[in-house]
């Protein structure tokens, strides 16, 4: 079994971009999170730091892209987003007024 992720190393930050705005009218907000967390690890992460419900979460690998630095092709690191929906009439206020 793989070891347990503390609640507060889940979350690594809030995702805020246009898109993850207007989701924002859906009651859905975006993080990212760390690359070995799973669904019920970023459910529990959630509802412990901001105190709200959350009924569904959709978890999904965004891949590195390829960069030129001079002559040299790197690529940045793959990270994991999690989109989580809370509860009607709970919100996060961390992305009030963003």
């Amino acid at each position: 079994m793989a070891k347990a992720i503390h609640p507060y190393e889940v979350l690594r930050r809030p995702l805020i971009t246009e898109k993850n705005t207007a989701l924002q009218a859906q009651n859905k907000y975006g993080f990212e999170v760390a690359q070995k967390a799973n669904k019920l690890q970023v459910k529990a992460a959630v509802e412990k730091a901001f105190k709200v419900e959350v009924i569904k979460v959709n978890v999904m690998n965004v891949p590195g892209k390829t960069r030129s630095r001079g002559r040299f092709r790197v690529r940045t690191i793959p990270w994991k987003k999690a989109i989580v929906t809370l509860k009607e009439g709970d919100k996060i206020e961390l992305f009030e007024g963003v």
